[in-house]
């Protein structure tokens, strides 16, 4: 069963850029894993203007293998940095509605 994994992260002020930078090599290396079939970054355009990962995995065993990555674990020091907070993280399993 695919899983969808949105993180959102509020940065430091001044911090953007390289947060940015730092998520530049983490996103290229994320999207070249096997059971990654989608990891993008955005960023909200209104209110705290958090960053967003949007992140999906064909399984849990995707992600994982995501989490105990070494590109995953070298951005998570990168960012513990540059985050005004802890990031909020949201892990879902699809729901089949269509008939």
């Amino acid at each position: 069963m695919s899983v969808k994994v949105v993180a959102f992260v509020s940065v430091k002020p001044g911090q953007e850029d390289a947060f940015v930078e730092a998520a530049r090599i983490c996103v290229a290396a994320s999207r070249a894993e096997a059971g990654v079939l989608h990891y993008d970054l955005w960023r909200e355009t209104d209110g705290d203007q958090r960053f967003v990962f949007n992140e999906l995995y064909v399984d849990d065993a995707a992600v994982a293998a995501h989490m105990t990555s070494d590109h995953f674990k070298a951005f998570g020091l990168a960012a513990r940095d540059l985050a005004a907070a802890r990031p909020t993280i949201i892990k879902t399993h699809a729901i089949d509605v269509a008939d």
